[in-house]
């Protein structure tokens, strides 16, 4: 079983962006986060959806339409220091507290997008 299927396969992991950017919108910790976003955030959680269905063994949405992700320099243009990556990982873990719930897929899984979530800081 892949951590896709694990986590409830995509209606999962469509509540898990969905609340994801709900976060993102609406907690005033995550303002510095926010202000690196569109206003729409539609786009981003449709490629954030893309890109978590593929990473975590589901369908490669995300490299079928954009190729390899290379994130970080994707994220390039947007100036993410600690306080943008904090917040961002603040959204992710309560949404997956929220969410999915699962400890030990918390455990495998969490760390891993931590270091992600790190990763992007580029200023």
């Amino acid at each position: 079983m892949t951590p896709y299927d694990a986590v409830g396969g995509e209606p999962v992991l469509r509540a898990l962006v969905t609340r994801f950017y709900e976060l993102m919108d609406t907690l005033p910790e995550a303002e510095a986060c926010r202000a690196i976003h569109p206003p729409d955030l539609s786009g981003a959680a449709e490629k954030l959806f893309e890109y978590l269905s593929g990473w975590l063994g589901g369908p490669p949405l995300f490299t079928d339409k954009y190729g390899h992700p290379m994130l970080r320099r994707r994220h390039l243009p947007a100036k993410i220091g600690a306080r943008e990556a904090e917040e961002w990982l603040l959204c992710f873990r309560r949404a997956w507290a929220e969410t999915i719930g699962d400890e030990r897929l918390a455990k495998a899984i969490l760390p891993q997008i931590e270091a992600l979530g790190r990763h992007m800081i580029n200023i």
